[in-house]
């Protein structure tokens, strides 16, 4: 069965801290003594101020507009960023001897200027229409005088930077709106050239001369009818003149080919006849003679070799009479009729009647594609040309514009140059500060002496807490035992006994107080290690 824990009385809580009253009254003291020492020896930091105002331009912006509409705000960012950079502060810190102790410790230049820039607090004014009216720029430092002139020169560097800003922009401008007009002036050049150019081209094509081409258009075309017929008539002649050539040609191609067949057949001559006739005697003779005799026979030789003789003899006569066959022919192929060559050379005639025709009519074509190519680019010449004045125009108006701008900008630049447009100037100087703004030294030690209470109070609980969860007096008998307390016995101790608690009481008391004061130096030289506390110096 589980039991409650038994609530103490603010009376139990007291007599608990009067009995470990040292265990809370010593690491308080230590602790709030150490943090005392430490704050005490913290350095004191001192905050300059300076006040910086916008100052409106002298020439109003309806006459002569700004040279820039970026806000204040953006700029004085960009001026931040520029005064707060490495190659700004560094040579502050070495000029004012700025940071000594950390830069006694090695600390790298990149964290000092880090610091430095932490120490700088720029704030900005807002006026009635949410405008920029100024802003204010502070520095804290360890000496005062250094911290003034700091922050006088911070304020000469967002002066100068916001002048040399403003000089940088004026010449950007400048030089922007001078190559965009050089641009400009170069494109609007350079469409006027194609424009004079396109009227050159385009000489023989542009409306005005569309009649006059038309006419010869329709000049041509008549030539080309005439040509045509012309050309027809030729090919017709032509066709006629070559059919005559070719029955000329057949017929005598016939005729030769007749009497070269009648002189070619060599059976039809007497001699040849004769032959033909002794060998079909001999074979008639040489058959009767096998039926009788032997192949061997001397007599069936003999007809056979008179029978080879005659054949011999027939076959010379036919090799003989193809030879004068040949030579007919060679002789009939040389030979022409004069009629073919007389149709031949009219033939003749009539192709260069027709080649110079033809030649005629595809030069009167050649000028009507021509003349039709120019017809047709007639509309294309007017809208090129209309497009190329459009352009022309749009160039024109864009050069006057750029034009107008940079003289604009020449306006604003000379206002600008002569310190007549918006500015800032500082309204108050630097103060000298005569009270250190940092560190709140009471705040400090309040809170070391309550760090100090508190650590004591739970060193007090880490002891009695496991005595709150036993039984030590006759409430918590009662309370976990659920039943009365008849007789308590006290604790009794002989003299002796208590001589011996109570130096032990007193021995401990001493050792405390010992490690108190011991704990004092070095609890503090560890707190100055860790540099804690220098957070609260910013």
């Amino acid at each position: 069965m589980s039991v409650e824990f038994r609530q103490r009385t603010p009376g139990e809580y007291a007599k608990i801290a009067w009995r470990r009253k040292w265990l809370i009254i010593l690491p308080t003291i230590a602790i709030a003594t150490a943090i005392a020492w430490v704050v005490y020896k913290l350095p004191s930091i001192y905050e300059s101020t300076t006040l910086i105002v916008v100052k409106p331009a002298i020439i109003s912006s309806s006459v002569v507009a700004p040279i820039t509409d970026v806000d204040l705000t953006l700029r004085l960012n960009n001026i931040t960023q520029v005064v707060t950079s490495r190659s700004s502060l560094e040579p502050l810190i070495q000029k004012y001897n700025l940071y000594h102790a950390e830069r006694l410790r090695d600390e790298p230049i990149e964290s000092l200027v880090g610091r430095m820039r932490g120490d700088i607090r720029v704030e900005v004014a807002k006026g009635r229409d949410e405008d920029t009216s100024g802003f204010r720029i502070s520095y804290r430092g360890s000496d005062p005088r250094s911290t003034q002139m700091v922050t006088a020169e911070l304020a000469g560097k967002y002066i100068s930077e916001n002048t040399s800003e403003t000089t940088n922009m004026t010449a950007s401008t400048r030089q922007f709106f001078e190559g965009e007009l050089s641009e400009a002036k170069a494109q609007l050049d350079l469409v006027d050239q194609k424009r004079l150019q396109f009227m050159q081209q385009s000489i023989g094509s542009l409306p005005s001369e569309a009649p006059a081409l038309i006419g010869q258009l329709n000049g041509l075309r008549e030539q080309q009818k005439t040509l045509i017929t012309e050309i027809g008539r030729l090919r017709d002649s032509r066709t006629v003149q070559s059919n005559q050539l070719n029955d000329l040609i057949n017929q005598f191609d016939r005729d030769k080919d007749d009497y070269i067949v009648q002189a070619s057949d060599p059976k039809t001559t007497p001699a040849y006849g004769q032959l033909a006739q002794r060998k079909a005697t001999l074979d008639a003779q040489l058959q009767n003679m096998l039926t009788t005799l032997k192949p061997k026979n001397p007599e069936v030789k003999a007809v056979q070799n008179e029978i080879a003789e005659v054949q011999r003899q027939m076959d010379e006569l036919t090799v003989d009479h193809k030879n004068k066959v040949e030579e007919i022919r060679k002789r009939m192929a040389g030979r022409t009729d004069p009629r073919i060559g007389g149709i031949r050379a009219n033939l003749q005639l009539i192709d260069g009647e027709i080649q110079r025709a033809q030649k005629s009519l595809g030069q009167i074509e050649v000028q009507v594609g021509q003349i039709e190519q120019r017809l047709n680019r007639v509309p294309t010449s007017e809208v090129g040309l209309e497009v190329l004045n459009r352009e022309y125009q749009t160039k024109k108006t864009q050069y006057d514009s750029l034009l107008d701008k940079e003289q604009r900008a020449k306006l604003a630049a000379n206002v600008a140059t002569n310190q007549q447009g918006e500015a800032i100037e500082v309204v108050d100087p630097a103060s000298l500060p005569e009270r250190p703004v940092a560190p709140n030294r009471p705040l400090l030690m309040t809170a070391g002496l309550g760090l100090g209470l508190a650590i004591g109070l739970l060193l007090a609980a880490v002891f009695e807490v496991p005595r709150l969860l036993t039984i030590q007096t006759t409430k918590d008998a009662e309370h976990y035992t659920k039943l009365p307390v008849l007789i308590s016995v006290p604790e009794l101790m002989t003299p002796r006994e208590k001589r011996r608690v109570q130096l032990r009481h007193a021995l401990l008391t001493g050792i405390g107080i010992v490690i108190t004061v011991v704990s004092i130096p070095t609890l503090a030289y560890i707190l100055k290690l860790t540099r804690v506390f220098e957070l609260f110096v910013a």
